[in-house]
């Protein structure tokens, strides 16, 4: 499902006091089944901009546009539930979002509030366990008594169970050790190509952007200070610093990698398998050399 934002202004409480700018201006389309990722230091928009996706927050100035639905600056938005059932978030800490008794019950809750009978809903819940990387015994069990990855887990298959078309991922591995990171982007990475889905990442990493993403944004006050490819925005790392960004440590080695043996390398190596072939490469050559 493509995404159109067109001059899009977001004001915290206008007209008082407290007013403040959140998003400036900020025009972007992003094709149907694109894996965009959307970087910026604290404060930079980047909440602000994806909570518009869903109508969660309407835009103080211009427009959104989500497949065939528009939500425009001082209109009346109607008939949100159904643009949420296409855009599904993952927020930080979705375990916080679970309520039910059992998994099940709040796997189900989503699909059957949009009028799916039990069945239907109990045989998805029991798909998407599955689906999430957990066993099926959970379904009874109370999702308090679960691990906290665990709960992430149901929490994302009850997202999930809307069987959105747009799925955004808001700082989806918040609290998580570098294992669990690993384990959760990959599900993420796993579900955006075997279910053609949009999927929109904000986070922090640069490791996780570079890897995972086909475009990326940086947003600097409330703006869209660059987009590009992943090659493209680390060639420039003095410009991902001067927003307050560091770049990927694997392509900051990269760098004392061309000063120290004055070559030109491809800076695409973001994962360590690939830092490791570019290092063999390299070395190779310098023997043959």
């Amino acid at each position: 499902m493509e995404i159109k934002v067109k001059n899009l202004e977001h004001r915290y409480m206008p007209d008082s006091p407290f007013e403040r700018l959140a998003l400036a201006d900020v025009n972007m389309t992003i094709p149907s089944g694109t894996y965009l990722a959307v970087i910026g230091h604290t404060g930079s928009g980047k909440s602000t901009l994806i909570q518009h996706f869903n109508g969660l927050l309407k835009p103080t100035k211009g427009e959104i546009t989500i497949g065939e639905r528009t939500i425009r600056a001082n209109e009346k938005a109607k008939n949100l539930k159904s643009l949420r059932k296409k855009v599904g978030i993952v927020f930080q800490y979705p375990e916080h979002q679970l309520f039910e008794e059992t998994v099940e019950k709040d796997i189900c809750f989503g699909p059957m509030n949009f009028g799916v009978d039990e069945e239907t809903a109990k045989q998805k819940a029991r798909e998407l366990v599955a689906t999430v990387g957990l066993d099926e015994t959970v379904l009874e069990k109370s999702p308090f008594d679960l691990s906290g990855g665990q709960m992430r887990r149901v929490a994302i298959a009850g997202v999930l169970a809307m069987e959105p078309n747009v799925l955004v991922l808001d700082e989806p591995t918040a609290g998580l050790d570098p294992r669990g990171r690993t384990e959760m982007m990959d599900m993420f990475y796993h579900l955006h190509k075997e279910k053609q889905l949009t999927t929109i990442l904000v986070t922090h990493s640069m490791e996780d952007a570079a890897r995972y993403a086909d475009e990326i944004i940086v947003m600097d006050e409330g703006k869209v200070f660059m987009r590009g490819k992943p090659d493209e925005i680390f060639v420039d790392p003095d410009a991902i610093r001067s927003v307050g960004l560091d770049v990927p440590e694997t392509i900051e080695f990269l760098m004392k990698l061309e000063k120290k043996f004055d070559v030109q390398l491809p800076r695409d190596a973001y994962t360590l398998d690939a830092l490791t072939d570019e290092i063999v490469d390299l070395l190779q050559k310098e023997v043959i050399r």
